[in-house]
């Protein structure tokens, strides 16, 4: 079994994306810039955000964090949004969610221009995901692709089941590895609280990803030998013994799936520093395009 370090690749993907942003700056061009946008003061959202401004100023970016009162109106948000969109010293920018109940998120997300999308949202990008063309790549996906290409793990004709559907992580990895190409070629499964026996069919499994926000959903006698297994889940469990009260988990019941594993990401320390390198590799992608780097 071997562990699938996010840190230690998230840090070294970092260094790469530092040594490219000194060689433009050397060279005498502005630093890329990302904003965030935070509506209110929720915790972990500023958890979040935080992280990632910590990630820009470790690579070299300009970074701006702009929160504004949890009261905001839909057309001020989207006036905002429709500035940034006009700056052409910002390179990328999210919006970070869940945004409060008044607001629309579908509305908000169309607003982000597609070119500064680095969160991979917008409609246009996700149709050209589907398409197989360019575009930003959702962060958590991208981030997971990351880790499968720098561990060299195989993906051509593997079966994959993907525990999850939702919008940021299942869909959108579903089409990334039924795509042409590496890492793509595998035969995708999608189950959900809607599927029928889900037991059955990760045993089958060449590669499992779970990402459906229960603690430990994933057991051992669910996984054959040799298997791969992704856990994008984040869950706050209570545990007296903890400082804090509570113990961060999975949706993979780690101590007792790893040994069967033929590699596995823990939690936390796996793909969701990944998610936030991911943010990173988009915002350079974005600048790179608008200089014609690429």
């Amino acid at each position: 079994m071997k562990i699938l370090d996010g840190k230690l690749l998230s840090k070294k993907i970092k260094e790469e994306i530092k040594l490219e942003v000194d060689g433009f700056l050397s060279n005498g061009y502005r630093a890329p810039h990302l904003v965030a946008v935070l509506v209110g003061e929720d915790p972990a959202s500023k958890f979040y955000v935080k992280s990632k401004m910590k990630s820009c100023e470790q690579v070299g970016f300009r970074s701006t964090n702009m929160v504004v009162d949890k009261s905001i109106t839909q057309l001020d948000l989207l006036s905002i949004i429709g500035d940034l969109n006009k700056d052409q010293g910002v390179d990328g920018y999210i919006v970070q969610l869940p945004l409060p109940e008044h607001l629309d998120v579908d509305i908000v997300l169309e607003a982000i221009s597609p070119d500064k999308d680095v969160d991979g949202f917008h409609p246009v990008n996700m149709g050209k995901l589907i398409l197989g063309l360019d575009t930003f790549v959702p962060a958590t996906p991208l981030g997971i692709i990351e880790i499968i290409k720098r561990y060299n793990i195989p993906t051509e004709g593997k079966d994959v089941v993907i525990v999850g559907r939702s919008n940021i992580v299942g869909k959108p990895m579903s089409i990334c590895l039924s795509q042409k190409g590496y890492p793509g070629n595998s035969t995708v499964t999608i189950v959900h609280s809607r599927s029928k026996n889900i037991e059955e069919k990760l045993k089958q499994a060449d590669i499992i990803i779970a990402a459906i926000g229960k603690p430990n959903f994933v057991k051992e006698h669910m996984v054959k030998e040799g298997a791969v297994v992704i856990d994008v889940g984040i869950n706050r469990v209570e545990d007296s013994s903890k400082k804090s009260g509570y113990s961060l988990v999975g949706d993979v019941d780690f101590d007792n799936v790893a040994p069967k594993c033929s590699y596995i990401t823990p939690v936390p320390g796996g793909v969701g520093l990944m998610t936030v390198t991911a943010l990173m590799i988009n915002t350079l992608k974005s600048y790179k395009k608008k200089y014609e780097f690429e």
